[in-house]
């Protein structure tokens, strides 16, 4: 807005997700920017989620496993990548979030390590028993910065139809 409390002259652009008749199934959707993970992020998650997990929390301890190192949280993990998917996807259009299925974390996220999403629209369908709905499949991907695949899940939303009543 101007000064005076006026819109511009051009047209005006409000962030939004996308409509259920605007998923397009195939559809690939790369989210930008991508989120540098720090060692606070992952201590701060994990004990506010009441996961205690060593080999989140005892860098000591942690040393001696496989990894020799700590581990990012992977709910985390999964939170972030849905989380870096919603101003494009789904901010005000979404009714739900109805799960997850297929979860995987092939590899580890570390602590300084970089992570970018990328989501797949597997499929979509209107809802049989709430008009004005549809029902999207979404593939989250989570990559490092080495495109290294860290996470993997498909999740099932509710999606409002553009005009719906509310």
């Amino acid at each position: 807005m101007s000064t005076d409390g006026t819109e511009g002259a051009g047209p005006v652009h409000e962030q939004r997700g996308l409509w259920f008749d605007e998923f397009e199934v195939g559809a690939t959707y790369r989210h930008r920017p991508g989120r540098t993970v720090t060692e606070a992020d992952n201590v701060l998650f994990s004990t506010l989620t009441m996961n205690g997990q060593s080999l989140h929390l005892d860098a000591a301890w942690a040393a001696t496993q496989p990894f020799g190192e700590r581990l990012v949280n992977s709910m985390f993990t999964l939170s972030t990548v849905v989380g870096l998917s919603v101003a494009q996807l789904t901010e005000g259009t979404i009714v739900a979030n109805l799960g997850f299925s297929d979860v995987a974390f092939p590899h580890p996220l570390h602590h300084g390590d970089t992570l970018y999403a990328e989501t797949v629209v597997r499929g979509a369908r209107r809802s049989s028993s709430r008009p004005g709905q549809g029902i999207v499949t979404l593939e989250h991907v989570g990559r490092n910065q080495d495109g290294v695949v860290v996470v993997r899940a498909t999740r099932a939303t509710l999606v409002w139809v553009e005009g719906a009543q509310r």
